[in-house]
């Protein structure tokens, strides 16, 4: 299943609801279609919250997919059947974060080997050539937190921070917990992850290498709009092996990131275990960290600019799509 939080363009936040894609074009409203095929049954079937659905998938994924095997047709049908606007194309709903507040963002770091070579052998500038990149360690995976209020959904604005005049992209693979899971085994890790999306790492590199040069990091990668996280959850039984997916990031159309989740150092079972020593709980995101072919890699680095279109792909899991603008006055 394809699951995301939206709200028809032109309703309030009170319009919310969850839904499912029936097609790439064609979403609907899960507790709203569920309540008329159980017209008689007391209460409400389907949560409305995403973690609480992926929380339960044994209750409550048999129910969605009762719905969506219902909502075959287009928006037009669909709607006549249920006598009521329960579905919806893709153009006129506004799509929140995959999760729309993560308990916590677990960044990995350096992940891909063609990024570190990348990183110490191309990024400019005093602060990131004193940082030794070269010693950059594998014993196990290294990274950060990110702030949960800086994710941002599919076709969302990214603003450029007052701070910064180096703003940069990276794809990666974001990794959604469906359970609570502690000292995970690798061997037993996927059993706690509810599915995937794609992630755009949008980082200030000016504050990035500063703040590296001080051994944190903190503003550089956790900004208001630097996590878009989108285009929606889909569920881990559609993806046959997380460590072949195809990633591309394109920049006004032109291929800048081209890899895939093979390349990665450490796998999405040996990134769950791993972080597994701090408790994960359902709607927790963990990212692959990602390849070569940033900005700051190349040797006259144009950094992102209003009107900038960011087009991230990982496949399987959708396109993931931004344009960066100039913070509001």
């Amino acid at each position: 299943m394809k699951l995301v939080t939206c709200e028809p363009k032109t309703s309030d936040q009170s319009s919310r609801f969850l839904a499912a894609a029936v097609s790439e074009d064609v979403f609907i409203d899960l507790r709203s279609v569920d309540s008329i095929i159980h017209k008689d049954a007391s209460g409400d079937r389907i949560p409305n919250d995403i973690i609480e659905m992926i929380s339960n998938p044994g209750r409550y994924y048999p129910l969605a997919e009762e719905v969506i095997r219902f909502a075959k047709g287009s928006p037009d049908e669909i709607n006549a059947r249920a006598a009521s606007k329960v579905a919806w194309r893709k153009s006129e709903l506004r799509f929140l974060p995959t999760i729309p507040r993560p308990g916590k963002i677990l960044h990995t770091s350096v992940n891909f080997s063609d990024h570190k070579k990348e990183v110490a052998s191309a990024f400019k500038g005093d602060a990131w050539k004193a940082q030794d990149w070269g010693s950059f360690h594998y014993q196990h995976p290294t990274g950060f937190l990110q702030a949960p209020s800086s994710t941002v959904g599919t076709e969302e604005a990214i603003y450029i921070p007052s701070f910064t005049e180096q703003l940069d992209y990276e794809i990666e693979l974001a990794i959604v917990i469906g359970k609570k899971a502690k000292n995970v085994s690798k061997e037993n890790a996927l059993d706690y992850v509810a599915g995937y999306c794609v992630f755009n790492d949008v980082s200030a590199r000016d504050i990035q290498s500063r703040e590296h040069a001080n051994k944190v990091i903190l503003l550089g990668k956790s900004f208001d709009t630097s996590c878009p996280l989108g285009p929606w959850l889909t569920t881990i039984d559609e993806i046959a092996d997380p460590q072949d997916l195809k990633m591309t990031l394109r920049l006004n159309g032109e291929i800048r990131q081209d890899s895939s989740t093979k390349n990665m150092v450490f796998g999405v079972a040996d990134l769950v275990s791993w972080w597994s020593n701090i408790t994960l709980e359902p709607g927790d995101v963990i990212t692959s960290g990602s390849p070569s072919g940033v900005i700051a890699g190349h040797a006259n680095p144009v950094w992102l600019a209003p009107g900038d279109r960011i087009e991230a792909t990982i496949a399987g899991l959708g396109q993931l799509v931004n344009t960066v603008a100039a913070l509001p006055a």
